[in-house]
């Protein structure tokens, strides 16, 4: 059970609906995590600004997907390993890959992912030229933080709020 209970697209405010409107729209159905979000309108036009403007990130959606899944591995979030696993399967990644990804194995991005999370951003020096060495300059390096960065706000909020997990299984 929820501690923190979503609202519905009836009793959204006149501030939320379209964006709540956008999310339905775009996903197909209004996610558990929108809907509470959406009971502090300020973190749910963060998490949707900044969630547009990493859209425009040079990384691709599987490296994206890998990212997300070993964030939300580490930090021990449910709710975010269904969407992403979701997610993942629709952006190619395959039952394996997700496994992978969520143990920091996959690629270099998920095992950047793990290791950033999992230290708090205190990477060694070694870990910093394997992620080089594999090919991830710095700018993606920024951008693997940002992706990290956001996606432990949902892995916070719904570790705190124990979100009902909404998205289909994948088998």
């Amino acid at each position: 059970m929820s501690r923190i209970n979503a609202i519905s697209l009836e009793t959204a405010t006149d501030a939320t609906r379209p964006v709540l409107e956008g999310v339905k729209k775009k996903i197909g159905f209004l996610p558990n995590l929108f809907a509470t979000l959406a009971k502090a309108p300020v973190a749910l036009d963060t998490y949707v600004q900044a969630s547009a403007t990493l859209g425009k990130s040079s990384l691709s959606a599987k490296e994206k997907e890998a990212v997300y899944l070993a964030t939300s591995q580490v930090n021990g979030c449910d709710y975010c390993l269904a969407a992403h696993t979701f997610f993942g399967s629709k952006a190619g990644l395959s039952a394996e890959d997700i496994v992978a990804a969520r143990q920091g194995e996959l690629n270099a991005y998920a095992a950047l992912a793990y290791q950033l999370t999992e230290s708090r951003g205190h990477l060694s020096d070694e870990q910093i030229a394997a992620v080089r060495a594999a090919g991830i300059d710095d700018s993606k390096i920024i951008e693997v933080i940002a992706v990290v960065a956001v996606q432990t706000l949902t892995n916070y909020l719904n570790n705190v709020a124990m979100t009902e997990i909404d998205f289909p299984a994948i088998n």
